[in-house]
């Protein structure tokens, strides 16, 4: 049996970072086409400037074109971590192994508290909650912010309920001439439309951070640099759950790759990725675009910057 030939719904998953906040403006602007909804899944430890910028692009883009943002969450990313009665998701955590080797929690956290949220609230516009199966052939259309310069992290869901799109790259005029548009196509566009200081979205204490971002949240946020610290020194046993059902970690866990207490980690340290992003403009200045390798762009579902997608249990 074929699906039909145009989606049910059309939804734009708003990580609220460069790209996908290019996509909602574009669709509020008619150069793509309209959209029913947006979705941002909330995992409650968003930078403060994450959630600003949320509220002005649907006070400023989405209301006026009438376009709802819908925000899911499954819970406080943070708080859950350290509750003993909670079930906690992962964050691929950096483990310093009793015999000195190196390892790495699995990443359950984009499927929990990213995937998860969004599929229940898809099948919720549907009008098949969990779980009473979606009708084969009946979908919603999903549109994900990659640009082309991540062409390899544009993969589907795998959901056939939930089909994804990625409409940056087949978008026209990007500055070199070729078709879809980079990230910096998107930061010129966000730029001359007054939106050049969209922030990044992902959890203020996310181990996917580099070193840039790190000392953008030191010198930047302290308040946040110090939660985040806290957070590091708190999960140095692993999750409270774990260790109050007598399950301890077999080593220590940190924040950073270093494997050291965030606030005695390496952050000053410029890699040698980070100087080879920097580029130097036509008046012979130094612009660094701070994209250290590791340091994602955001937190997007089913295409995380760092490690590979995590598909969520049909259980939301």
């Amino acid at each position: 049996m074929t699906g039909p030939a145009q989606p049910a719904l059309r939804i734009l998953s708003l990580g609220a970072g460069v790209q996908s906040t290019t996509l909602l403006m574009l669709a509020a602007e008619g150069r793509l086409p309209k959209i029913d909804a947006a979705v941002f899944a909330d995992t409650g430890w968003e930078p403060a400037a994450v959630y600003e910028h949320l509220y002005r692009l649907e006070r400023e883009i989405a209301q006026p074109a009438g376009i709802p943002i819908h925000r899911v969450s499954a819970g406080n990313i943070r708080n859950d971590a350290l509750d003993p009665a909670h079930r906690f998701a992962s964050m691929p955590l950096f483990i310093k192994n009793p015999d000195g080797g190196d390892g790495m929690t699995r990443r359950q956290c984009t499927a929990e508290y990213k995937l998860k949220p969004i599929k229940a609230k898809v099948r919720q516009m549907l009008g098949y909650v969990h779980p009473t199966p979606v009708p084969r052939g009946l979908y919603v259309e999903q549109w994900i912010g990659i640009s082309r310069d991540e062409f390899g992290r544009a993969k589907d869901s795998g959901i056939q309920y939930l089909r994804s799109a990625w409409p940056l790259l087949d978008m026209p005029g990007a500055a070199d001439g070729r078709e879809g548009w980079t990230r910096d196509d998107c930061q010129r566009y966000l730029r001359a439309n007054g939106w050049g200081s969209t922030p990044k979205s992902a959890c203020i204490g996310c181990p996917f951070h580099g070193n840039a971002q790190w000392r953008r949240l030191r010198d930047e946020q302290p308040a946040e640099w110090a939660d985040a610290v806290d957070f590091d020194h708190a999960i140095r046993s692993g999750n409270a759950r774990g260790n109050a059902n007598g399950k301890p970690l077999l080593g220590e866990a940190y924040l950073h790759r270093s494997r050291r207490p965030l606030d005695q980690a390496p952050i000053d340290r410029v890699t040698a990725h980070e100087w080879g992003q920097q580029q130097t403009d036509v008046f012979g200045q130094i612009a660094d675009v701070e994209l250290e390798l590791g340091d994602p762009d955001g937190c997007s579902p089913w295409a995380c910057r760092s490690g590979q997608p995590v598909e969520a249990p049909d259980a939301a």
